[in-house]
């Protein structure tokens, strides 16, 4: 019995102060409410405006041509594009389709329709404009002009007639009329002296963006991005990776950028800085390919095991066998063993696997000057 009045009078005391508890916080909640508001105590989030450079931002249509005799205009673009016709499409470059086009003066184009994320906005893709609207160099692709209406941005270029490299080393099926066959209908490899000149303008052009105030980093070297004129001298085109770099520095911080199989081996181990030393390692990889006919992004057999193109030219050049190495579809006529040793040893050193200790590109110019053809 003693033990049931002390349960009830615990309970009891327990009902009791869940009463008061309750009674005090309505009180409370009653006086926070019919408290004055005070102006200084409110928070409102600050509201972002979107960066003036967005295209949402800002309605831009703007057309300008760096070579004052064409006349540039988005108009023109459509009409001479047929208003982009995949029956004019020569190319799918980085970033954007491109398109043979005439315009009314009769002036035949290259017309480069950009990707919507090419560029952050119009003033980034203005500001890349005037860069590489200035470039003048005959191993370089001259910018003419660009069109920009809305989210559409247009790029207008002079039209090479042999179209790249790629397509002379790895598609013989067709010679597309060029006049550059056996009479068949099939296109004829490359000659050793004509592959030797296309890789020296390459040197040159890359020599000359290396060169300038603020080096041009390409960071997309590779034989699709290179152009073949009529008389086969090269034209390095696609800066839709380039970056400039201040001289002072050694490497532009940026994205990883680039074509698998072209890519030097620091990008593998978390580096992607654009340094000039990349492009020498592309340009190595470059001559490898010319030179060979086998393409960078695929493997190559060396004593029944597959590995990559650099890999294996380092393995066959240490046990001497470079004549081996050369396009089997190149004559043996059109070769010295003395220049063609010269000429691996110079893509090897290129694509050394240490960047510090690639050549400059100046460098890499009068060694290959060495080479007779």
């Amino acid at each position: 019995m003693a033990m049931d009045k002390t349960l009830q009078a615990v309970l009891a005391a327990t009902g009791s102060f869940f009463a008061i508890t309750v009674v005090f916080a309505c009180l409370y909640i009653f006086w926070k409410g019919s408290k004055p508001k005070s102006s200084r105590s409110r928070y409102t989030r600050p509201v972002r405006n979107p960066p003036a450079t967005a295209l949402t931002s800002v309605a831009v249509d703007e057309s300008f041509s760096f070579d004052p005799s064409l006349k540039v205009s988005m108009e023109e673009v459509v009409k001479a594009t047929k208003n982009f016709s995949a029956d004019l499409v020569v190319g799918d470059g980085g970033f954007g389709f491109v398109y043979k086009a005439q315009f009314s003066d009769g002036r035949t184009v290259a017309v480069k329709k950009l990707d919507p994320d090419a560029f952050q906005g119009f003033r980034e893709f203005q500001a890349e404009m005037e860069t590489l609207g200035k470039l003048r160099h005959p191993n370089i692709v001259k910018i003419l002009g660009y069109c920009v209406s809305g989210a559409d941005r247009i790029l207008i270029y002079e039209f090479i007639e042999r179209g790249n490299l790629d397509r002379w080393l790895n598609d013989s099926s067709s010679s597309d009329g060029d006049g550059y066959d056996d009479g068949t209908g099939f296109r004829l490899p490359l000659s050793w002296k004509t592959r030797i000149k296309i890789v020296r303008g390459v040197a040159n052009g890359l020599a000359y963006l290396h060169g300038l105030d603020k080096p041009i980093i390409h960071r997309d070297i590779k034989a699709s991005n290179v152009l073949l004129d009529s008389e086969f001298e090269a034209h390095i085109a696609d800066f839709g990776l380039a970056r400039r770099m201040d001289a002072s520095r050694s490497h532009v911080s940026t994205q990883f950028a680039g074509t698998m199989g072209y890519m030097p081996p620091e990008y593998k181990e978390g580096f992607t800085g654009a340094t000039v030393r990349a492009d020498v390692f592309s340009f190595g990889v470059l001559m490898l390919e010319v030179a060979t006919g086998k393409r960078p992004n695929l493997p190559t057999k060396f004593d029944g095991t597959e590995m990559g193109l650099v890999e294996w030219a380092r393995k066959m050049e240490a046990q001497n066998c470079q004549m081996e190495m050369v396009d089997p579809g190149i004559s043996k006529d059109d070769l010295d063993e003395a220049n063609v040793k010269e000429y691996f040893r110079i893509a090897c050193h290129c694509a050394g696997e240490i960047s510090r200790e690639r050549p400059p590109m100046k460098e890499v110019i009068e060694m290959l000057n060495q080479i007779s053809i």
